[in-house]
């Protein structure tokens, strides 16, 4: 699912080409491109639910009173995101590239992959999805971009 979510971000997205709207032919053109049936129907309905999240006071498991609080991660969430994960998530966040309620998105998103293998390239591009799709986060979304394409040949944190 993670490389439908790649291929359709840099294909659409990303490149700033234009996006079909009909599903169907969007699925076709995936299953052209080699992706399975069932893969492509869970990436459409995580791209549904990310939609969703920007159209929603509610962001998933926020509490918007605690804005200098550090967030405790579940038992589920430690075992998807691991250290380096959650470290770099925290980073972002002090450098005011995610607030708490994208971090919240991004989190809510990682969850819903269905994968056993998450690494920290995989957090990158969810992060950039999630910012690409949150209304007012251009410039997080520019620094993200910098963040990743501009450091190359070292440590982002």
């Amino acid at each position: 699912m993670m490389d439908i979510l790649m291929y359709l971000f840099e294909t659409y997205i990303h490149s700033d080409a234009e996006l079909m709207v009909d599903q169907d032919e969007l699925s076709e053109e995936l299953l052209r491109a080699g992706f399975h049936q069932e893969d492509i129907y869970k990436a459409l309905n995580w791209l549904e639910k990310l939609a969703a999240l920007q159209d929603t006071d509610h962001t998933p498991y926020m509490n918007t009173s605690a804005v200098t609080s550090i967030r405790v991660y579940t038992q589920d969430e430690m075992n998807r995101l691991d250290v380096t994960c959650r470290g770099f998530l925290t980073y972002l966040e002090q450098i005011h590239v995610l607030s708490s309620e994208t971090r919240e998105m991004v989190i809510d998103r990682v969850m819903e992959l269905e994968t056993t293998e998450f690494i920290l390239d995989d957090l990158k591009w969810i992060i950039l999805m999630v910012l690409f799709n949150a209304p007012g986060n251009e410039s997080a979304y520019s620094q993200m971009e910098e963040l990743l394409y501009g450091a190359e040949d070292g440590y982002l944190h």
